[in-house]
C-alpha cells in the first residue's frame, strides 16, 4: 500500500511539473494583449550563433621603441568592384552597421574637420546625418494658396559607393615583422547643391576602428566560397579581404596622390609604387 501511495505521489509530482512548464511556456510567448506568439521555424537544420559568442583577440602591445619604421596611409575602397559587393548585402549594408553601433553608443563617431578623431559628433549631429528635411512646394487649386510641406529623407544605403581607411603600416624590432594597424574608417558621400548639380565628395564622417571592433564582430559577412564558413566584419577587415588601392601617403605637404598626378592611370600607377615600396623595404631588410 505504501509503495502504490509512493508511486501515486510521483506520478503526481510529475503531472504538476508539466503543467506548470506548459504554463510558463505559454506565459513567455503570451503579449501583453494576451495573445501568444507563434515560434517560427528557423531557416536551416542547426543553429548560428558563433558569430554571436566570437570575443575579438586583442591586439598584441606595441612599444614605441620597438617601431623601427612606419608609415600611414589612406585607401579607398569601392563597393562597385565585384570584391566589395559585400559591403552592399540588401539585408545589412555595412554602413548600417556603423550607425547601429553608433546609436547603441558602441562607437563614436568623429567630424571630418580632420582624420585624427579629435572632434566626436553630438547624437543631433548624427541624426543630421542620417536624415534630411527638404520642402516641397505646391499650390492649393481652389485657393492657389502656396503650401510648403517639409518631407524627411532617410539615408539611402546605395548612396554610399566608397570608404575611406586610414591605417599604419610598422615594422616591429621585437618580432622582425611588418604590421598594419587599420585606425580609421569614412564613408564618402557625394554632394549636391540644391539645384542638383555635383558639387564635391567626400567622408561623411570618421568611425574609429579600434573601438568598432566589437560591433563588426557580432555582424556577419557573406562568404560566397562556402556558406557554412561565414566570417564576420572583424574578419573580413583583419584578414583584408577587400580591394582597395592607396589614395594618400603622409607627406611634408599632406597632399594626395591626384594632387600631383593627373590622369587616372598615372594615380594608379603612383598607388602601386607606394604599395611596392611598403614591401620591398620589408623584402632588403632581410640578406641571404
Amino acid at each position: 500500500m505504501t509503495t502504490y501511495f509512493n508511486f501515486f505521489r510521483t506520478l503526481t509530482a510529475v503531472a504538476s511539473l508539466l503543467v506548470f512548464s506548459t504554463t510558463l511556456g505559454l506565459a513567455q510567448n503570451m503579449t501583453e494583449s494576451g495573445n501568444t506568439v507563434k515560434n517560427t521555424p528557423r531557416d536551416n537544420f542547426y543553429d548560428r550563433t558563433l558569430h554571436k559568442e566570437k570575443k575579438v583577440l586583442t591586439y598584441d602591445h606595441i612599444h614605441e621603441k620597438d617601431v623601427m619604421w612606419e608609415k600611414r596611409v589612406w585607401r579607398l575602397i569601392d563597393v562597385r568592384e565585384k570584391m566589395n559587393h559585400l559591403f552592399t548585402n540588401p539585408k545589412k549594408p555595412f554602413i548600417n552597421i556603423i550607425l547601429d553601433a553608433a546609436a547603441a553608443g558602441d562607437a563614436t563617431l568623429y567630424s571630418v574637420m580632420d582624420d585624427e578623431f579629435k572632434v566626436p559628433l553630438t547624437k543631433n549631429e548624427v541624426s543630421s546625418l542620417i536624415t534630411s528635411v527638404d520642402t516641397i512646394t505646391t499650390w492649393d487649386p481652389i485657393t492657389f494658396e502656396e503650401i510648403i510641406t517639409p518631407v524627411e529623407n532617410e539615408l539611402d544605403p546605395t548612396d554610399i559607393k566608397k570608404y575611406r581607411i586610414k591605417e599604419v603600416y610598422y615594422f616591429d624590432e621585437e618580432t622582425s615583422s611588418m604590421g598594419v594597424r587599420i585606425l580609421g574608417i569614412a564613408p564618402i558621400v557625394d554632394r549636391y547643391d540644391d539645384s542638383g548639380s555635383f558639387l564635391n565628395s567626400g567622408p561623411m564622417f570618421w568611425a574609429y576602428y579600434p573601438e568598432l571592433r566589437e560591433s563588426l564582430a557580432r555582424h556577419e559577412a557573406a562568404n560566397a566560397h562556402n556558406e557554412a564558413a561565414r566570417m564576420s566584419w572583424e574578419d573580413i577587415f583583419e584578414a583584408r579581404l577587400f580591394a582597395s588601392y592607396i589614395t594618400k601617403e603622409s607627406n611634408v605637404y599632406d597632399r594626395r596622390i591626384k594632387d600631383y598626378k593627373n590622369s587616372p592611370i598615372d594615380i594608379l600607377l603612383e598607388s602601386d609604387n607606394i604599395k611596392n615600396e611598403i614591401f620591398h623595404f620589408e623584402h632588403d631588410l632581410w640578406s641571404y
